[in-house]
């Protein structure tokens, strides 16, 4: 049984208590009593509203399931369909126009533009490496990935026709994007503006900094006419510490890792010892840098990514603190307040850097269903706001734009938090997954790879940008796209995620740090802010290809082309289920179904067992077909991770937490709340940490 001690009715596990009172509060000269009771009351006032949403969200589903079901196996009439989505409240009435009013947002947030990285707040290794991504080694993520066209590197140290290769590659890169660079080398006029620091100077483009390193007795830069030895680009201006999709915290002892890592990571201390190469190496988190103009004055660039912090959703409980009665208090409601208190630090300039310079605490809320759950939080974080003595609006906030209902009254969910809002971005899987569930009994679905081509997804895409236009975004938020999932393919990533910043998006989210340096290119290539200029006014896509549902009615497949999307789905579904469940990894790089790794978590998890409770609900395929492939996708699962001393096997364990965990997502999947993967989950995980 977890230790817990009594604070104002609230029954909290002992060592979460410990850890607040003791590192979080006591630094803040925040009185412990008066916290407890203000917390005790702020669960009082907004567990309930938080239980009442969620009973909405019910009924709203429960509605359209009625109205779908009497329709099953038709076309859907658009006008009726959304004359009823108006009737019953899932489709509110559009806001007046107006612009957002968000101040005292970073620069790195408001008027740049470039990658952000999302990383699991468990791991502090990969925190670590994110928080540090803001620079970025050029030559590195081009000799070490596919980016480069060039053939692999030869084993036995460095390959220099490689090596030549990558210079060729970042020369042509600083030609075409600096003309007439060379001069602030050679003592000539150079036509950009640069500062220098001993063994570096500094180029500015599109918002962001180049730093060209000078040193003739690097092994690279000691052959080189200019003795460049390297070329590091401004990357990942904006971090997303993510305590929600990419972990898996069910309890005390997860949440209190998790909010130690982010009090770390704010406060400036966090390190991380590990081996590599027969070597003990500690990581930290990197200095500000201190460059000098021609002028001979000096000025201070930021050394690490700005961060946000991503809470939970409102959906899911924690029994890290109960209620008197015994009853789990909404995480979403603990993760505001601790997470804000811990923000609190960085306000009051009490840790070893600075994350925010203009005084804010970044917080991306996910998976909000409309705008009176957009409007909960905006009431919460105000809450919060007066509970931790901060002014209004300190706490900002970033409106994930994955759930249909959002997506349906964005403009509604931005004018909620109009006054704190700092991001929207928009997620293919999550929002998929939410396609699916809502229009659940509406018939069988495409299948899943033919969903990047529906009418739903280019209308989405393009009114998230439309939308946080229109609502004044531009200069004071982040409009962003989703991530792009397979770190190893980065020549692919070259080619297709210039994409984003030409749609108008000012940041994308990327998978590594590598993956950040060679992203940020795209952002030197297509000038945002000029897109958005461009785009500014321009009509938004219509309510109708949004609301089309991606039914496959009519199409009858084969035997082969049903155990073909089975076996995709249960074979994603199972590698990243056993990891969840047995080791308590919520995201890590995960072989696909061709063994390609891409990065999981519980949004890819979403999409594949709702696909498969929708082919099961109308036909499709039969649960012994389900089985049939979940059976044989575990045997590939074992085989993939065969290297791994810390796996366990799904064949011969079917009944273990991980396979039942499988088979849960699938044949309950229809009757799970929104289609979300984190009640079975969690329950699975608890079950295998009590084991």
């Amino acid at each position: 049984m977890t230790d817990r001690v009594e604070k104002c009715g609230l029954r909290v596990d002992a060592a979460l208590a410990s850890f607040i009172e003791g590192e979080v509060l006591a630094p803040l000269g925040q009185d412990t009593a008066a916290f407890w009771a203000g917390f005790a009351d702020l669960v009082g006032r907004f567990a309930p509203v938080n239980r009442a949403l969620l009973a909405k969200r019910d009924d709203l589903q429960a509605r359209i399931d009625a109205w779908h079901t009497e329709r099953a196996g038709k076309p859907i009439d658009m006008a009726q369909y959304q004359a009823f989505l108006r009737e019953i409240g899932y489709l509110v009435p559009e806001p007046a126009p107006f612009q957002v009013g968000t101040q005292n947002v970073d620069e790195e947030i408001a008027t740049m533009a470039g990658p952000q990285l999302v990383v699991p707040v468990l791991n502090a290794r990969f925190l670590l490496n994110a928080a540090n991504a803001r620079w970025g080694s050029l030559y590195d993520a081009l000799y070490g990935t596919d980016a480069l066209d060039a053939p692999p590197a030869r084993p036995g140290g460095y390959d220099t026709q490689r090596g030549a290769a990558v210079i060729a590659y970042a020369r042509a890169f600083l030609d075409r994007t600096l003309p007439g660079w060379e001069a602030a080398l050679t003592g000539g006029d150079c036509p950009h503006s640069f500062a220098t620091r001993p063994g570096g100077v500094l180029f500015k483009h599109n918002g962001l900094h180049i730093e060209l390193v000078i040193d003739p007795t690097h092994p690279v830069g000691k052959d080189d006419p200019l003795h460049i030895a390297d070329v590091v680009c401004e990357a990942a201006l904006t971090a997303i510490c993510d305590m929600e999709d990419s972990v898996a915290a069910v309890d005390g002892e997860d949440k209190l890792a998790a909010y130690r890592n982010w009090l770390g990571v704010i406060r400036g201390d966090l390190s991380e010892s590990f081996e590599k190469g027969g070597r003990t190496l500690t990581r930290t988190l990197n200095g500000d840098q201190e460059w000098q103009v021609p002028s001979g004055s000096s000025f201070t660039l930021p050394g690490r990514s700005l961060l946000f912090v991503r809470n939970v959703g409102h959906l899911m409980t924690n029994p890290a603190i109960l209620l008197a009665d015994g009853s789990e208090i909404p995480e979403g409601i603990m993760d505001a307040v601790v997470t804000s208190a811990i923000g609190a630090h960085d306000v009051r300039g009490l840790g070893k850097y600075r994350n925010s310079r203009k005084g804010s605490i970044y917080i991306v809320k996910p998976k909000m269903h409309g705008p009176e759950e957009v409007g909960f939080t905006n009431d919460l974080f105000d809450a919060v706001e007066d509970l931790l003595a901060l002014p209004r609006h300190t706490i900002k906030v970033g409106v994930m734009d994955e759930e249909r209902r959002t997506s349906a009254n964005l403009a509604a969910c931005i004018h909620a938090v109009k006054d704190r809002v700092v991001f929207i971005n928009t997620g293919f899987l999550d929002r998929t997954g939410d396609e699916i569930h809502t229009s659940m009994r509406a018939g069988p679905m495409i299948r899943k790879g033919a969903m990047k081509q529906s009418a739903w997804i280019a209308a989405y895409e393009a009114r998230n940008v439309q939308i946080g236009l229109a609502c004044g975004l531009s200069g004071k938020a982040q409009i962003g796209k989703g991530m792009w999932a397979a770190p190893d393919m980065m020549g692919d990533m070259m080619v297709q995620k210039i994409g984003h910043p030409r749609s108008g998006a000012n940041t994308a989210w990327v998978p590594s740090p590598t993956a950040a340096t060679l992203h940020s290119l795209h952002y030197h290539q297509v000038d945002v802010f000029a897109v958005q200029q461009e785009l500014a006014g321009q009509p938004t896509p219509g309510l109708e290809p949004l609301l089309t549902v991606p039914l496959g009615l009519g199409i009858n497949y084969s035997d082969d082309e049903v155990r073909e999307e089975l076996d995709n789905n249960a074979q994603g579904l199972l590698g990243y289920v056993v990891r969840w469940i047995d080791q308590g990894v919520g995201c890590s790089k995960v072989p696909d179904i061709n063994d390609v790794g891409l990065m999981e978590d519980r949004a890819t998890l979403r999409i594949s067992s709702q696909h498969m409770a929708n082919w099961l609900l109308h036909g499709i395929c039969t649960k012994e077909q389900v089985m049939d492939s979940l059976r044989r996708m575990a045997a590939k699962v074992d085989a993939q991770n065969a290297g791994d001393p810390l796996y366990q096997p799904l064949v011969g364990n079917e009944d273990a937490p991980a396979f039942r965990a499988a088979l849960d997502l699938v044949f309950k999947g229809v009757e799970q709340p929104s289609g979300y993967t984190e009640p079975l989950l969690h329950h699975w995980r608890q079950v295998k940490k009590a084991g």
